[in-house]
C-alpha cells in the first residue's frame, strides 16, 4: 500500500501537542524483557510499525504480547532462542538490539541481517566485536548474524559510539554476574533508559549517561514496568514547525534537557522559545523570531542529533544568510536536500557531508520523496511552508519514526491530508 501526505502550506501551526514517547527507547526496552522469565510492563509507548515489528519477532520466539492505549505486556515465560528469518528483521534495523539480551538467556542468537532505513554503510561489526569481547564465539556467514557461547563479564572497550551496541553489551552484561565495564559508550537518552532499566530489574549500574559504564549483573533479574521517555527528535520536529510557519505552539511532555545543543543553535538562528517547568511545557514563537543563518555539525550526544538535521536544514532556508551544515555520522544522510531544490531552495552541495544553504527562499509546492525517516519529516516541513500543495511519497518511512504526526499537525491548523492508494 502507499501513502502520501498532501499539504497545503502557509498556515502558521497554533496549539498545543502532546510528544509521543520514543520509538528509540521503546524498542530496547521491549527487548530488555528477554531478560527475564515473567512480564515486562511499558507504558507511554508511540503506535508505529517498527514497535508492532518488534513485538511480531518476541511472538515467533514464543513470547505473548499485547499492546493496547500506548501499554505493551510482554510474557516471556516461554521464551526461546532461535533463527529469526529474513521476514522479520529486513523491516527493522533495530532488531539488532535483541543479540545481547538473547544470547545472554539463552547462550545462542542467530537472525537474518537486518534491514531498515538506507543511510549509508551501518555494519554490524560494532556489535559482534563487543559480544566477542564477553566471550561470545562468531559463527556469521553472509547470510546470518551467529553468536553463541557462554558470556562471562569483561572489559568491553567499543569500536565507536554505537547507541545500539551499547545496548547490546547493557543487556548482556545485566544477566551477568560480576562487574562489566562498557568505554566509549553511547550516552544518548535512550541509552540512559536502558541502564535505568536494567538497574530496576536488579542490576546495579555506575556511569548513566556517561562514556563509561560499569554493569554488576545477576543471574536472575525481575521483571519491570518502564514508561517511555519523550522522544526529543519528534519534540524537535515541532519546535522547527512552529518556526517555519511562522505560528506559537506549546509542546507538552518534553524533556529540554535532551534538546540542549539543538535549542541553542535554535536560539543563535533567532528563534524564540521558552521552558516552564512547572507546567513541563516548551513554548516556541515562531511569529516573533527572526531567523538568521548558522553553521551546525552533528555529533555524538550531546552533540546536535543527525536526525534532527534533516527537518533543520528546512528552516535554514527560511533564514537571512549562508548556513553550513557538516554532517560528521552518515554518508547518505544529503539527499534529501535534492528534494528541497525541487521545491525552489538554494544549495550547494560540497560533497557527500557538507553543504551550504543559502536563505531565505520561498518554497513552492511540489512532489518530493521521503529518502528515509528523517528526511521524510524534513519533506513534511517543507510542505508545511511552501506556497501551493505539495505531495509527500515514501510516508511510510515517516511513519515508522513519527506517531500520527498527520494528525497532530491538523490539531495545529495544519492542512495535511493522509491519502492511502
Amino acid at each position: 500500500m502507499d501513502i502520501n501526505y498532501r499539504i497545503r502550506g502557509g498556515v502558521p501551526l497554533r496549539g498545543d501537542v502532546t510528544i509521543s514517547g520514543s520509538k528509540n527507547a521503546a524498542l530496547p526496552l521491549i527487548a530488555g524483557s528477554i531478560l527475564c522469565a515473567g512480564e515486562t510492563v511499558l507504558h507511554n509507548v508511540p503506535h508505529l510499525r517498527d514497535i508492532r515489528t518488534l513485538l511480531d519477532i518476541l511472538e515467533f520466539l514464543g513470547a505473548e504480547t499485547s499492546f493496547q492505549e500506548g501499554t505493551v505486556r510482554i510474557r516471556t515465560h516461554k521464551l526461546t532462542s532461535k533463527p529469526i528469518p529474513s521476514e522479520y528483521v529486513s523491516k527493522l534495523r533495530g532488531s539488532i538490539v535483541l543479540l545481547g539480551p538473547l544470547l545472554a538467556r539463552f547462550g545462542v542468537a542467530e537472525m537474518s541481517y537486518p534491514g531498515g532505513c538506507v543511510l549509508g554503510k551501518r555494519p554490524v561489526g560494532a556489535h559482534i566485536s563487543a559480544l566477542e569481547q564477553l566471550g561470545a564465539k562468531n559463527m556469521s556467514t553472509e547470510e546470518v548474524v551467529h553468536l553463541q557461547g557462554s558470556l562471562k563479564p569483561a572489559h568491553v572497550v567499543l569500536s565507536e559510539f554505537s547507541v545500539t551496541a551499547t545496548e547490546n553489551v547493557v543487556l548482556a552484561a545485566a544477566l551477568l554476574p560480576g562487574e562489566t565495564t562498557v568505554s566509549i559508550a553511547a550516552a544518548e537518552p535512550h541509552v540512559q533508559a536502558v541502564e535505568r532499566m536494567v538497574q530496576h530489574m536488579g542490576a546495579e549500574v555506575d556511569g548513566v549517561g556517561t562514556h563509561t559504564v560499569k554493569i554488576r549483573g545477576k543471574k536472575d533479574l525481575a521483571c519491570a514496568t518502564e514508561t517511555v521517555v519523550p522522544d526529543y527528535l519528534e519534540a524537535g520536529v515541532f519546535v522547527l514547525a512552529a518556526l517555519v510557519t511562522g505560528g506559537k505552539v506549546r509542546l507538552h511532555g518534553t524533556d529540554p534537557e535532551h534538546l540542549l545543543l539543538f535549542l541553542d543553535v535554535v536560539a543563535r538562528m533567532g528563534g524564540i522559545w521558552k521552558y516552564d517547568a512547572a507546567e513541563n511545557v516548551l513554548f516556541v514563537d515562531g511569529e516573533l523570531s527572526s531567523l538568521v543563518s548558522t553553521k551546525v555539525q552533528t555529533n555524538i550526544y550531546p552533540g546536535f542529533p543527525t536526525d534532527l538535521l534533516p527537518p533543520l536544514g528546512v528552516l535554514m532556508t527560511q533564514a537571512k544568510g549562508v548556513s553550513r551544515i557538516f554532517e560528521c555520522l552518515f554518508e547518505g544522510r544529503m539527499a534529501y536536500l535534492y528534494e528541497l531544490e525541487k521545491m525552489g531552495a538554494h544549495i550547494e552541495v560540497l560533497n557527500a557531508h557538507q553543504a551550504l544553504i543559502i536563505g531565505p527562499t520561498p518554497l513552492r509546492g511540489r512532489t518530493v520523496a521521503s529518502n528515509d525517516i528523517r528526511a521524510g519529516a524534513a519533506m513534511v516541513l517543507a510542505g508545511l511552508c511552501a506556497t501551493g500543495e505539495s505531495t509527500i511519497t515514501d510516508v511510510h518511512y515517516i511513519e515508522r519514526g513519527y506517531d500520527k504526526l498527520d494528525e497532530k499537525l491538523r490539531g495545529l491548523g495544519a492542512q495535511i491530508e493522509r491519502i492511502e492508494k
